[in-house]
């Protein structure tokens, strides 16, 4: 077991030559904004007005760090320690006593020793992309002066414009206090401040700590630690820098969520199989032995990069092509109406092997979405819903393409599919809008339609429960009604809320009154074709459910 050690330091011990503080480069940027800034000044100030010796906690940081060794990566805490570092250097260069001026400096710069071998340096590195821009600024002596100046729609980081943001508002709070005033705080600062130190020298361990101890903000997650491995074994300066910049573009388009669910699915194209440990295990033996170490940045390049980019296509719809791109993105937008996303590891590895080719993944789609839907339609639980995905990736790699077997449907399985469909659909809640909406797309017969509504309701075209006496028991027999009620001929879909009182209204008031917008028109051509009825029969529902399960079964060949 790793040595864990945790300590109450106060803050001149943190800012010494114990600790030389990095900010790994898989670490998100510093992103404290004034309002942060100050509530610490202000919580600091409160302390001190108190009057009291006892001492004031900041929080914790949590290292990685070698005992005995300076060297420590910050895996919680860049946020405080960097924010501490720009109050300390505006205190500094707002001071007018040498004495203190050279006092605060050295918290924020070990100064060099010969005789204890100490190379003068900063004691926090930030992250590559702002280091240099940190130390010039805000860590150089009467830097804050220059940093004024600087014109912040011209920095190149979101980063250096917190920083810039930060110092500019304590500078302002803190000018005008007295310099009398501005002493005590400097004193309750090295002194009676503290922060809760835990280090061990295992990033993992860090991060389960870091998951603890900090469970209300966003964890340091799987991708974050296979940056820092993959960025690691990078060893040209350049190309480190570049790869990391890479990985950032990639994770900030797909945002932190999405690209963490990218890994899920790389994990899936290269091992084949359901995940039987958490990722954290399984991705470092799965994936990246292939590439480490001595291939760092082809993961990057050749993977991430390329894979991330696929990603957004699917996620967005937005495939380009000089033809054929609308049916490459219909598809996209069909497959993400299912409940899951087992179907994308299958789209990305399509999209990234035959990207040049529309025509062939409009082919490969088709049937990808009718294998899904009517896994989602038949209820497949996941177990041999992955295994079916994972199977038709291995026929995918053997070269089968779209004759991949596990891509088709068996006949036992299109029948269930249809029989399904015939059912009595609305009692499958979780499907029947599904359904719906994919029938309203084949009868408007518009490219993967999608609306963007706040609300879309699955309503009865013959109610549930008609009011004894009305027309609906004249034109229904108790068989028919039971028979009929909640199968898909007899539903519509409405963008409005439930109504129980209009849901029993005749056949012509809930034209008008019910299945009609106040333009007198709906956004569904589903609905928009029940309305062209002069009446609802059993025979003209009769004819609805064969009308719309064909129309679904001949899209899904089944």
């Amino acid at each position: 077991m790793h040595k864990l050690e945790a300590h109450e330091m106060p803050l001149h011990k943190v800012f010494s030559s114990d600790y030389d503080f990095r900010i790994p480069d898989y670490q998100r940027p510093y992103a404290w904004q004034p309002e942060q800034a100050l509530q610490l000044l202000t919580d600091l100030t409160e302390a001190l007005e108190r009057g009291t010796d006892e001492p004031y906690f900041l929080g914790s940081l949590v290292l990685v760090k070698e005992n005995g060794e300076p060297t420590a990566d910050v895996i919680d805490g860049q946020q405080r320690l960097t924010t501490l570092t720009i109050l300390l250097s505006v205190l500094r260069d707002l001071s007018t006593d040498p004495a203190l001026q050279g006092a605060l400096h050295k918290l924020v710069n070990q100064p060099g020793d010969p005789i204890l071998g100490l190379k003068a340096r900063p004691r926090l590195t930030p992250r590559k992309r702002d280091a240099e821009f940190f130390r010039k600024h805000i860590q150089t002596s009467g830097a804050i002066e220059t940093l004024l100046s600087l014109d912040r729609t011209t920095l190149p980081t979101d980063a250096q414009k917190a920083v810039l943001d930060n110092a500019v508002a304590l500078r302002r709070e803190l000018l005008s206090w007295p310099e009398e005033r501005r002493l005590p705080l400097v004193r309750m600062l090295g002194e009676r401040t503290f922060l809760v130190v835990v280090a061990t020298p295992d990033l993992e361990s860090a991060h389960r700590i870091f998951s603890v101890m900090n469970s209300r903000g966003l964890d340091l997650s799987p991708t974050d630690i296979f940056k820092s491995q993959i960025i690691g074994a990078v060893k040209d300066p350049q190309e480190s820098e570049d790869c990391a910049r890479k990985w950032e573009d990639a994770e900030e388009a797909l945002g932190r969520e999405g690209f963490a669910d990218l890994f899920l699915h790389l994990r899936m194209i290269y091992e084949k199989k359901r995940a039987e440990r958490e990722l954290l295990k399984e991705f470092p033996v799965q994936v990246l032995s292939h590439y480490l170490p001595d291939k760092a940045e082809i993961f990057v390049n050749d993977v991430v990069v390329p894979y991330a980019d696929a990603y957004t296509q699917i996620r967005d719809a937005r495939y380009e092509a000089s033809s054929g791109s609308e049916k490459v993105n219909a598809w996209f937008k069909r497959l993400q109406q299912t409940d899951h996303n087992d179907w994308r590891p299958a789209a990305l590895w399509a999209l990234r092997n035959h990207e040049h080719d529309p025509d062939w993944l409009d082919r490969f789609l088709c049937a990808l979405e009718r294998l899904s839907a009517s896994m989602f339609i038949r209820r497949v639980y996941t177990t041999p819903r992955v295994t079916r995905f994972a199977e038709l990736l291995r026929q995918l790699d053997q070269g089968l393409g779209l004759d991949s077997p596990a891509l088709a449907l068996t006949d036992a399985e299109k029948d269930d599919t249809r029989a399904r469909l015939d059912g009595e659909l609305y009692f499958i809640a979780k499907i029947r809008k599904f359904v719906l909406l994919r029938a309203d797309e084949l009868l408007s017969e518009a490219h993967g339609v999608t609306y963007e509504l706040p609300l879309i309701t699955v309503e009865h075209v013959l109610p549930q429960n008609p009011d004894p006496g009305s027309r609906w028991t004249d034109l229904f027999d108790d068989d028919q009604r039971a028979y009929w009620t909640h199968r898909l001929g007899n539903l519509v879909l409405l963008n409005r809320f439930k109504n129980s009182t209009a849901q029993n209204y005749d056949f012509a008031t809930k034209k008008a009154k019910y299945f009609t917008g106040r333009s007198g028109s709906v956004p569904f051509a589903l609905t928009s074709q029940v309305l062209q009825h002069e009446d609802w029969t059993p025979e003209v529902l009769e004819a609805q459910q064969r009308h719309l399960v064909g129309l679904l079964a001949g899209a899904w060949s089944l």
